[in-house]
C-alpha cells in the first residue's frame, strides 16, 4: 500500500468507514491492505487456522473474536501459516500471543492486545460472512486499508 490512510480518507471521504477502535500494530508490516475475508470465532482459533492454511492471494483476514482478551486467537505458528500462504494480514478483534515473533514476520497484524494463554480448538465459528466491529461493517470482497493511523474499510 503506497497511499496512507489519512490521505486516502481525504481523497475518498464517505466512501470509506474509519474504525474507531484503537487496534495495536503487532505484525512486522505496519502498512497493508487487501480484499476482506472474515471469520467469527470466540476464544477458539481452529477455524481461522484452517482458513490461513489456504492461499490468501493478498487478502486480509478480519477475525471477530468478540473483543475477548481471555486467550490468544493468533500466535507465531498461525502467523507463519499466513505468511507462507500469501495473506497480506489479519485484523483481530481479540488477542494474540508471541508478539515478538509475529513482529518479525512480513505480515500485517492488528489486534487489541496480547495474552500468552492459548485458545480452544473445537473449530466453532463462521467464515466469510459480514462482520461488524465497533460499528464498522466488514464485507467479504471489499477492500480494507491499514497503517499506523488506523483502519479504513470500503463501504
Amino acid at each position: 500500500m503506497t497511499v496512507l490512510t489519512a490521505d486516502l480518507y481525504d481523497e475518498r471521504g464517505d466512501e470509506l468507514q474509519s474504525v474507531p477502535l484503537q487496534f495495536q500494530t503487532i505484525g512486522g508490516r505496519a502498512r497493508f491492505s487487501g480484499p476482506i475475508r472474515t471469520v467469527t470465532c470466540f476464544e477458539d482459533n481452529a477455524l481461522l487456522k484452517s482458513i490461513l492454511s489456504t492461499p490468501g492471494d493478498g487478502a486480509v483476514l478480519v477475525i471477530d473474536g468478540g473483543g475477548s482478551l481471555n486467550s490468544a486467537l493468533m500466535g507465531d505458528i498461525i502467523a507463519d501459516l499466513a505468511v507462507a500462504n500469501g495473506w497480506s494480514g489479519a485484523i483481530i478483534n481479540g488477542a494474540v500471543r508471541d508478539r515478538v515473533a509475529i513482529g518479525a514476520l512480513d505480515l500485517g497484524v492488528k489486534a487489541l492486545g496480547s495474552n500468552p494463554r492459548k485458545s480452544s480448538k473445537t473449530g466453532s465459528g463462521v467464515a466469510d460472512t459480514v462482520v461488524e466491529i465497533a460499528g464498522v461493517v466488514f464485507t467479504p470482497g471489499r477492500t480494507v486499508y491499514c497503517d499506523e493511523d488506523g483502519i479504513l474499510v470500503e463501504r
